[in-house]
């Protein structure tokens, strides 16, 4: 499987805890959406013998576009790129900018898949995040969306937030099901060094929940879900039967993706080589080097084999089925079991991860503390 991922920088307003490369700077979209269609037809003559099965518009906050941009994009990126028929195209939204008229455009675009930032249906946990939309603006969206025609939408949820607690956590949750969301991303506020929440924080201005209270929201959290239908097929994503991101599975799975934008990063083999790179961070840049006939790619690696396969184990453990013996061996020539053998055999013993004959893969309490799991791995 092979994504193509497309970044929109803009969005109205930068939330407290986003570190994220996103500024509220719509002034310089034109000029912008010039570099993306550049760097598209730079990419054509390269990507002419691939077909992507996955499309992913992420910001940022795509639906602040200027209307029709969107559509313009995805016409581009068919014009430049073979997209299968039956391709997952998602774009992001938040709430505040996911209008009938918005949505509409995207549906009538070709996407497929959309996915909204809720985070909290607590309008004072939004405030204490920076969020500028409401519980009853997500609520509006939802039901726009439904009604131009979407079937497959997804919630983006948070625990650990200022404020919180179990019940406003259960909420949030019950909201999302009680509207029939059939897919829900669930993570833990990760507070990142140098965003306004972080500052807070360090300050003593903003207080977090207890870990021990996060760790217990997260528990209640997914017991809830379960409960109502949900599977949880990786560490923080939840789907109804055939609704889970195919474009996210193709990340997971260690699989190939072009990144357009901004910031963004593939994963490519090139000439045999499993290839990573990304592009430049900095707007200006960007635009020019577009501007100048350059792709403005940065940090391109060749990954050596072992370290090809440590990334496979990693990103596949994350999975809540795992790594599949067979698709290793076959991508790999060897068995993941065998190769890893101290490392299984001791993650056996502890109860944190299990051995089948066609996989290997964490338990509850392995994914609890998925990095200490890792490091054995690393260590070989």
């Amino acid at each position: 499987m092979q994504g193509l991922y497309i970044h929109i920088p803009f969005c109205k307003k930068k939330c407290r805890y986003c570190d994220f490369v996103s500024f509220p700077a719509l002034e310089r979209e034109d000029l912008y959406f010039v570099a993306l269609v550049a760097e598209m037809r730079k990419y054509a003559p390269l990507m002419k013998d691939r077909a992507f099965d996955t499309v992913f518009i992420g910001g940022g906050t795509p639906t602040v576009l200027k209307p029709g941009r969107t559509a313009a994009l995805l016409n581009e990126a068919r014009k430049c790129f073979s997209i299968k028929p039956e391709a997952e195209i998602t774009s992001e939204a938040n709430p505040e900018s996911a209008s009938e008229e918005k949505l509409n455009e995207l549906y009538e675009a070709g996407v497929n898949r959309l996915s909204l930032g809720l985070q909290s249906a607590n309008d004072l946990e939004l405030h204490a995040i920076g969020r500028i939309h409401s519980r009853q603006d997500f609520i509006n969206a939802v039901s726009a969306a439904r009604k131009v025609g979407f079937t497959n939408i997804n919630a983006d949820v948070m625990h650990g937030l200022p404020g919180q607690t179990e019940e406003s956590c259960i909420d949030t949750l019950r909201l999302v099901t009680e509207l029939e969301i059939p897919h829900i991303s669930s993570y833990s506020l990760i507070l990142e060094e140098g965003t306004p929440l972080y500052d807070d924080v360090r300050n003593g201005r903003v207080m977090l929940p207890d870990p021990d209270d996060t760790a217990d929201m997260e528990d209640a959290g997914f017991e809830f879900l379960a409960q109502r239908g949900y599977a949880r097929y990786e560490i923080s994503n939840f789907a109804k039967p055939g609704f889970e991101c195919r474009h996210n599975l193709n990340y997971w799975d260690n699989g190939e993706y072009l990144g357009i934008g901004l910031n963004s990063h593939s994963a490519l083999r090139l000439k045999g080589d499993w290839t990573r790179f990304n592009n430049t961070d900095d707007l200006n840049e960007y635009i020019n080097e577009l501007g100048e006939g350059k792709l403005p790619v940065r940090n391109t690696r060749k990954i050596e084999r072992d370290e090809e396969m440590f990334e496979t184990i990693m990103l596949g453990l994350r999975k809540i089925k795992g790594v599949s013996r067979r698709e290793f061996e076959e991508r790999f020539g060897c068995d993941p079991v065998e190769k890893y053998a101290p490392a299984v055999s001791e993650l056996e013993m502890d109860g944190w991860l299990e051995a089948t004959e066609d996989s290997m893969y964490l338990t509850k309490r392995g994914l609890d503390f998925q990095n200490e799991a890792l490091i054995k791995f690393m260590e070989q």
